[in-house]
């Protein structure tokens, strides 16, 4: 397995998205992550690093991991 050459921030992936937290988050304790809808997928980043490593997964994946959580 061969290691990335670049490391993904949430500015790299969404500079013109709008991030959002879960309406069940803590967002008094910022222990979260956030999402952005993006035209390539889903874009995943932790709150209390906005600018920090973040990740992108298709939708599709993103839809089918929401489903597995709420069961």
């Amino acid at each position: 397995m061969t290691e990335p050459t670049h490391t993904l921030t949430a500015y790299d992936l969404a500079q013109e998205a709008s991030w959002r937290k879960s309406s069940y988050s803590d967002a008094a304790a910022n222990n979260c992550i956030e999402i952005a809808e993006l035209s390539a997928g889903v874009g995943i980043r932790d709150s209390k690093v906005p600018t920090g490593p973040a990740f992108m997964v298709g939708s599709a994946a993103f839809a089918a991991f929401v489903e597995y959580a709420k069961a």
